[in-house]
């Protein structure tokens, strides 16, 4: 019983996703005297659905997977886990498998507004006996309710995207995984002691700001209640473009921020791009054509995070300011000479 209130003390206390769910998966495990266990993202992409590793705990050790191979890789398809595939068809709170050398696998789902994200996995639990499942469930009725907690704090209330407060712990993350990035590119060499050069396009994060066009009119022709409705309408094509790995904003009024993770320059283009040409092709109702523009800036590790958004800042009022409804780059700009930039010191750049 001691144990079970330290880690409930434990879960209530965190204020992050992550550190939740490498607590609650840890109390599981102990609980159970697992073999180990895993938390587990399950992703959609399109009509696909996927698995994917966040945690696991083994050997009473904690095991994260890098933030930049969770962007770039999508994971497991469902199908390759038949009896977990079946159980959240059925929206199973409990699912129990075998693996092919007998060990039993269980999954817990953790259903929120009849959708789920997350799976917490177990495998080989040496105890599972009446009293623990009591307490198992116990702990999963504290984790849901705080899960819903967090949404609640971390969302913003209209579009259901990450509100601004988030966006600093989302933005510093992204900062560490691409740091951790540029350390493990510069440490490959080959036999002679050379550095590796790939062949294929350096992929980046990138941060990028977008504003919709001629909003104040859309308010002031057709009333807050369509304003709104334009802004629902936007957060859910942003969702539709982007991937389930990138972190989407509302930063307040007509504004919206996008981090995207580990993309090439070029494919980041066409993705913003491609964002902005569905805004445009879409159909509002009421109101009818709405129009964004976007300005967008890559993300290095080694750059203060207000010299990051002030160069994608810099990128939308150029594009606000000659002709709207289009993409810009802000190193792009700086090539071509529309947007000059003097260095005064390492924190800050004047235009």
């Amino acid at each position: 019983m001691e144990s079970i209130i330290k880690h409930l003390v434990e879960i209530t206390g965190h204020r992050d996703h992550d550190l939740l769910n490498i607590s609650v998966i840890s109390a599981l495990s102990e609980l159970t005297h697992a073999e180990y266990a895993r938390a587990l993202d399950i992703v959609a992409v399109g009509k696909q659905i996927f698995v994917q590793p966040q945690i696991t705990i083994k050997n009473g050790k904690v095991l994260t997977v890098d933030e930049h191979l969770v962007a770039v890789q999508t994971g497991e398809a469902i199908s390759q886990y038949p009896a977990l595939e079946q159980g959240i068809t059925q929206h199973s709170n409990l699912i129990e498998s075998l693996t092919e050398d007998g060990k039993r696998i269980v999954w817990l789902p953790i259903w929120i507004n009849d959708k789920v994200s997350t799976c917490l996995e177990i495998i080989n639990p040496a105890s599972y006996t009446k009293n623990t499942m009591e307490a198992m469930e116990g702990i999963l009725i504290v984790y849901r309710n705080f899960q819903n907690l967090l949404d609640y704090s971390e969302r913003d209330s209209l579009t259901g995207l990450l509100n601004r407060k988030t966006f600093d712990d989302n933005f510093s993350k992204v900062l560490r995984a691409t740091s951790q990035q540029s350390s493990n590119e510069g440490s490959e060499v080959d036999g002679g002691g050379v550095e590796r050069r790939q062949h294929e396009p350096e992929k980046q994060h990138w941060l990028a700001v977008l504003d919709i066009d001629h909003f104040k009119r859309v308010n002031d022709q057709f009333g807050h209640l369509y304003g709104d409705e334009v802004l629902i309408l936007i957060a859910n094509l942003l969702r539709s473009s982007f991937r389930p790995t990138d972190r989407l904003f509302r930063f307040g009024g007509e504004e919206f921020v996008i981090l995207l993770r580990s993309t090439t320059q070029e494919d980041a283009q066409h993705i913003f791009d491609r964002f902005r040409t569905n805004v445009e092709q879409h159909h509002f109702p009421q109101v009818g054509k709405v129009t964004v523009s976007v300005g967008f800036a890559r993300i290095d590790p080694f750059e203060p995070a207000v010299a990051i958004m002030g160069r994608a800042d810099q990128a939308l009022y150029f594009a606000k300011s000659n002709g709207r409804n289009r993409t810009c780059y802000y190193d792009s700009l700086v090539q071509s000479g529309d947007l000059h930039t003097e260095r005064s010191n390492d924190t800050a750049e004047f235009f």
